[in-house]
């Protein structure tokens, strides 16, 4: 049976099967960097592969590989080991993980990342539309933490919290001057456990204490309503249950009628490339193009529809975004803005144009590294760059603080 390589192992063993491990990633890794410094960006055609320095890509990489000595990584361990202050800070486990994220570290891509087994099982909970927590979306109005909507059935909900409430303490820790994330993760815990809340409720005298007992949360990505003839779709995220419900939302407002669809794409971190892809393709059919992938090795894969019905060509569609609007948001507007199938109303999009791919590891862990770049249907780079709107309009700070949405309102205007 082949030995597993965790900390767990005799010193010696775990040094002699780390040093071997470590030794051949940071070759590859010295050679992706070396390899992919020399391609020639070359995006206006998308038939012509971009030339490859051959020679200085094969020096360069040479020259890092000879230079690697693994002696220097085991002094700079044993060394950081056995004299840095905090002995609790430095054990076996801890540097092993920090000797695996500072690799993925060295490609210097905000978007590659070393997931440690704990923060692996999270992060495939949530693409998966699933966590566990209170189920409420909280936001930063007038410059204090706010619930903006408990989600239905949720923890939120069931304890009483509504939309408006301010939150004022989180454990009894003052939210002034906590981030949005912060705050995110000092509410979210395991099922069964206890968060408590102190609440501000306009019209109210005195703040309520509300505790609530954190539980399993599916999110729903899909919120639709109609609006005077008009359908409002709100998709919130790509995960996995987004389009078994995009679908039938879908069905159930053709079976309406309407005069014309918006979907709304604001505050859309994005998520799995194919959802993103089959989404797309109720405007984008038959054999078109949705997005463009371009590899490291400067070769481009067409990625095509997968929806042969396209049953929403012919409804007139405006798309709304916002600088929220990332990856696979931005894949689906720029398809159906280049093909013509929707005007896009708000703002530039974030600009996330690249593919990750996620490797699960022997002990839970997990790699998330980007391996290719996105262009729309027609060569628009989006990384960096993002989508511009057909129709730039912002939502300031005071709409938001107001409840008024001059994005949405111009939206319905163009399909009344």
């Amino acid at each position: 049976m082949e030995k597993k390589l965790t900390p767990d192992n005799s010193s010696k063993e775990f040094k002699k099967n780390f040093r071997f491990v470590f030794f051949f990633l940071a070759i590859v890794a010295a050679f992706f960097l070396g390899y992919i410094a020399h391609i020639q960006k070359n995006n206006d055609n998308l038939n012509k592969n971009p030339k490859i320095e051959n020679s200085q890509s094969n020096n360069a990489s040479n020259k890092e590989e000879a230079s690697f000595d693994s002696d220097t990584f085991w002094e700079v361990w044993n060394y950081v080991k056995e004299n840095y202050v905090d002995p609790e800070k430095v054990s076996e486990q801890k540097l092993y993980y920090g000797a695996l994220a500072g690799i993925i570290g060295s490609v210097e891509d905000p978007y590659s990342v070393f997931f440690e087994p704990k923060v692996s099982e999270e992060f495939e909970n949530e693409i998966s539309g699933n966590f566990e927590g209170i189920g409420a979306e909280i936001g930063i109005r007038n410059n204090r933490l706010t619930i903006i909507s408990p989600l239905a059935d949720s923890p939120a909900e069931k304890s009483g919290l509504k939309g408006g409430d301010i939150i004022i303490t989180i454990n009894g820790k003052d939210t002034k001057d906590l981030s949005l994330g912060e705050a995110v993760q000092n509410i979210r815990g395991e099922r069964g456990t206890k968060v408590q809340l102190t609440i501000y409720r306009e019209g109210e005298e005195k703040d309520r204490i509300i505790d609530v007992t954190r539980d399993k949360v599916a999110l729903h990505s899909v919120e639709w309503k109609m609006v005077g003839g008009v359908a409002h779709l709100k998709l919130k995220y790509f995960n996995e249950d987004t389009l078994g419900d995009f679908s039938s939302a879908v069905h159930q407002i053709l079976l309406k009628n309407p005069k014309g669809f918006i979907l709304d794409l604001r505050n859309n971190p994005g998520g799995l490339l194919r959802t993103a892809i089959e989404v797309a393709s109720y405007w984008v059919g038959g054999e078109d193009i949705i997005v463009i992938e371009k590899k490291r090795d400067g070769s481009f894969l067409a990625e095509k529809s997968l929806n042969k019905n396209d049953i929403l060509r012919s409804l007139k569609t405006i798309v709304l975004v916002n600088r929220g609007s990332a990856s696979g948001s931005e894949i689906v507007a720029g398809a159906l803005q280049d093909y013509k199938y929707a005007k896009l109303v708000g703002e530039t999009t974030f600009g996330k144009g690249s593919v990750q791919d996620l490797k699960k590891l022997n002990d839970g862990s997990s790699v998330k590294l980007t391996i290719a770049k996105w262009l729309t249907p027609t060569g628009r780079i989006i990384d960096e760059k993002g989508i511009d709107p057909d129709i730039a309009i912002e939502l300031t700070e005071k709409d938001w603080n107001e409840s008024k949405d001059p994005q949405l309102d111009k939206a319905l205007q163009l399909l009344k």
